[in-house]
């Protein structure tokens, strides 16, 4: 296997149907190589179809059209190989942390003995940062923390490939922050292939090693790729202070507003070509109704 095409997405097709019956392709023709160990973010306006990418790379969702190929493994269904963690941390509340992480490894390692699956938990667990919180239940938990277990159940896996879906949607600034930190000294020493699903600009540089940014739906499709030729591991601080993060940002940013432009460009042309409804008094409006 290719470590540059460790995973292959070409011709990804998702189509739903409408009203009437014909099928609406919300995502057609998108095409991205990643390489092993790479850490790519994909951006675009909300309803683009960033999400529904990432779920199908899970196999959470059946594709349409194309095909995703992990490891030389084309998917058709969900997997162990593929983690994901997603905006809710989704933890089981009558389990501690321990024992959520504790869920998948018995699924995943089902002739380990019961020494290494604990040694596993207790690892995932310590390099989130829980491991004095491991006994801990979900509602004894902050935002942050229930999140951080969410990180370690997915990790506990060792994935091929690490499935993020806005994970710091819900946490404050700080904690936001604190987590990508977690994430990133993560994939630094295990070399995760990961995609991140993110809004925010300033994470997707911070975090990847490319930038995938996808153009309006419906129909949406890779639109323009992005090198951050920054090296790891990152500091937060000493990138800030850098101008090419600013032209990276502006890159980023510039891309955004175009697509919004072509959004209301598209808007503004079919309010054109509608049929003008004729105005009507009040008095003929009586009328018709008598």
């Amino acid at each position: 296997m290719r470590k540059d095409r460790y995973v292959e997405i070409y011709n990804l097709v998702k189509a739903y149907p409408n009203p009437f019956g014909d099928d609406v392709k919300v995502v057609d023709g998108f095409d991205l190589k990643v390489r092993q160990g790479e850490v790519i973010s994909v951006i675009g306006h909300s309803g683009c179809g960033k999400s529904t990418v990432l779920t199908m790379i899970a196999g959470l969702n059946p594709i349409s059209g194309g095909g995703i190929v992990v490891d030389g493994h084309e998917i058709d269904g969900p997997g162990p190989d593929r983690a994901v963690v997603f905006q809710s941390p989704c933890l089981l509340p009558w389990l501690n942390a321990y024992q959520n992480v504790m869920l998948g490894v018995e699924r995943v390692y089902p002739h380990a003995s019961k020494q290494q699956r604990r040694e596993i938990v207790e690892y995932s667990l310590s390099v989130v940062g829980l491991a004095a919180a491991m006994k801990k239940y979900p509602r004894e938990m902050s935002g942050g923390m229930q999140q951080r277990v969410g990180i370690a159940r997915a990790i506990a896996l060792k994935p091929k490939m690490l499935l993020l879906d806005e994970p710091f949607g819900r946490l404050d600034s700080l904690t936001r922050m604190e987590l990508q930190d977690v994430i990133l000294e993560i994939l630094d020493h295990e070399h995760i292939t990961t995609m991140l699903i993110t809004h925010d600009v300033d994470e997707a540089i911070f975090m990847s090693d490319r930038v995938c940014m996808m153009t309006n739906g419906p129909g949406a499709k890779v639109g323009r790729v992005l090198d951050i030729e920054f090296e790891r591991p990152r500091d937060r601080a000493e990138l800030l202070e850098t101008d090419q993060f600013y032209r990276y940002r502006q890159a980023l940013l510039s891309f955004l507003d175009e697509c919004e432009l072509e959004k209301d460009r598209l808007k503004s042309q079919k309010a054109q070509q509608a049929p003008k409804k004729e105005k009507t008094t009040v008095r003929e409006r009586i009328a018709a109704i008598f």
